[in-house]
């Protein structure tokens, strides 16, 4: 994808254009859920699909810089992962949550193995400079129609982790487990191609700087197991759930679902 937005600016800007030019996205330029770049040309593509004028359209992506670029490319793979539809659609469609137990398919993204302890788990240590640390674990949900969605769980690391610190750093909404988060563009899992690992879980601001400190951070580079890493490709979404105290427990989840505990965002999935 780095090579569409470096070198190949007319094939980005008539990839947009199929998504920001149908009608039924003709309100992306209100929409928070896409990038600033997003929404100030998505009018553009609009009008040259009325006209059949794309020069104004093709100008205004060649002129971007590299990460409006790269925002614009990533607003428009969503629209074609998510087959057009907008958080309103996604919003209500029911799940049944189902954590994989397989550890071919479970893995500590700190480098730690499944079914181990990572460092200060038992203890929870003290918040290294005063920001409450969280581990992920992956896993996967099945929507109604059996399709896997990736699923991130995040799990408490140190002492200041927890209900109360998620809820002030993240604007997610509370969840039971039973259906789908709104998507929130603000929200970005990076992961590396070349690796084929995570990088971190960051929120961007509506200029798309990132918000820091990065709500988690891969403290090493662990690949992802194959299966994973493909159903990232396809989804282009991950639904991310927590704070827990032990993500490898699914009937503490669940409990933790029930008591509305828990908080998620659905979020894009951005590969470097």
């Amino acid at each position: 994808m780095s090579k569409i937005v470096q070198r190949h600016r007319a094939t980005l800007a008539a990839l947009a254009g199929a998504v920001y030019g149908l009608e039924l996205n003709a309100g992306a330029q209100h929409s928070p859920s896409v990038s600033a770049a997003t929404r100030s040309w998505s009018p553009l593509a609009r009008s040259a699909a009325e006209s059949g004028d794309g020069t104004a359209a093709f100008a205004a992506v060649a002129q971007m810089d590299e990460t409006q670029a790269a925002e614009l490319l990533d607003d428009a793979l969503t629209h074609w992962a998510a087959a057009g539809a907008g958080p309103d659609v996604l919003q209500y469609l029911d799940l049944t949550t189902d954590l994989d137990p397989q550890e071919s398919a479970t893995k500590w993204a700190d480098g730690t193995e499944p079914g181990s302890t990572p460092a200060g788990r038992a203890g929870l240590p003290s918040d290294p400079d005063g920001v409450p640390a969280y581990a992920v674990m992956l896993a996967t949900t099945h929507m109604p129609d059996g399709r896997p969605l990736p699923m991130l769980i995040l799990e408490c690391e140190t002492a200041g982790a927890g209900l109360a610190d998620l809820a002030r750093r993240a604007n997610w909404q509370a969840w039971d487990g039973s259906r789908l988060p709104e998507p929130d563009g603000e929200w970005r899992l990076r992961v590396d191609i070349a690796t084929r690992s995570l990088e971190c879980l960051a929120q961007v601001d509506p200029d798309g700087y990132d918000v820091l400190p990065h709500l988690w951070d891969a403290s090493e580079t662990v690949a992802l197991p194959d299966a994973f890493w493909d159903l990232l490709d396809r989804a282009q979404h991950v639904l991310v759930v927590g704070p827990v105290k032990d993500g490898e427990d699914q009937d503490a989840f669940q409990r933790a679902a029930d008591a509305g505990e828990l908080l998620a965002v659905v979020a894009r999935v951005r590969f470097l």
